[in-house]
């Protein structure tokens, strides 16, 4: 089995080099059913079980992203749950919040521990009302591919369909219903979501995915991919930050590349079976996924304030 060891050189970690894509792979497979890369759980299992500290942690961390959550996208593609206008208002609001957040980061906030509190807080009470969501709600117990059985619907009602879109308000079809959002709100939430992810490195899914799901009641089948989606797009931009804009050091954190490029391989594959089994799963189970998530998110970072 020593022959199966390596020495990563950034990162300086030793492990077998199966470990890495096998992680990665168990998270996203449970995570991208709920929009949600898994990037932010793989963080302190880096940190705690491989010893990696660095800042490049980080930016190991997006390039995890940009590998591996095109597999759940190009799935959702697939599957005709890809809501492009959804995704298209979260990389417009992200994508600039991201380098936002970043210069607030390095100019002002080198320790944002208080800001973590309350973003903490925030994450608590939409955990909380997720799982609110889940006791009120007895429908819905089934997977797609169920209720499409029992309501008699017709097989192309899967896919998102009719969709119509302006400046105010985008609008589309999803299993017999009609779905709509106010495109200047979901502007906004992006926007802050970009700031708050740039301010403290949590992918910007793991924020937005829930707050989708139950500020503006949109299936949860639907936002997944959009949420990963714009996921890629901002870990690319954060992969280019950390490696070419020095932090508060003078110095820049690149990513250990070939670690992230394991972890990438093994969260693509996980992230195309997460997004191709989400239609067999309970529409409650994956929010009750997401809500234990973010309340773990939440209490983490209230705990870090807390102990000081």
């Amino acid at each position: 089995m020593d022959i199966l060891k390596t020495v990563f050189p950034t990162s300086g970690i030793e492990t077998y080099i199966f470990i890495p894509p096998l992680v990665s792979f168990l998270i996203s497979f449970f995570t991208s059913m709920a929009g949600i890369s898994g990037a932010f759980l793989l963080l302190p299992l880096q940190m705690s079980m491989f010893g990696f500290t660095t800042p490049a942690v980080s930016s190991t961390n997006f390039l995890y992203n940009v590998v591996g959550t095109p597999g759940g996208v190009l799935r959702y593609i697939r599957e005709g749950r890809m809501s492009w206008p959804l995704a298209g208002c979260i990389i417009a609001g992200t994508l600039p919040g991201v380098l936002a957040g970043y210069y607030v980061r390095v100019k002002y906030l080198p320790d944002p521990q208080t800001f973590k509190f309350f973003v903490g807080v925030v994450l608590l009470y939409v955990g909380g009302r997720l799982l609110m969501d889940v006791r009120q709600k007895r429908s819905n117990e089934g997977g797609m591919a169920q209720r499409l059985q029992e309501r008699n619907l017709p097989e192309n009602t899967l896919r998102i369909s009719n969709v119509s879109y302006s400046l105010s308000r985008i609008e589309y079809d999803f299993m017999g219903e009609r779905v709509s959002f106010s495109v200047p709100a979901m502007f906004a939430l992006s926007l802050v979501v970009g700031v708050i992810g740039g301010i403290y490195g949590i992918g910007g899914g793991a924020i937005i995915a829930p707050f989708c799901i139950t500020f503006f009641r949109l299936p949860v089948y639907t936002v997944a991919g959009a949420a990963l989606m714009g996921t890629f797009v901002t870990s690319i931009s954060g992969v280019a930050i950390y490696s070419l804009i020095p932090l508060n050091n003078g110095l820049t954190a690149p990513p250990d590349w070939p670690l992230g490029l394991l972890f990438g391989i093994g969260g693509f594959f996980g992230m195309y079976l997460g997004a191709k089994t989400q239609k067999y799963i309970p529409e409650k189970v994956i929010k009750v996924i997401l809500a234990l998530i973010i309340l773990s998110v939440s209490a983490k970072y209230v705990w870090q304030f807390i102990a000081g």
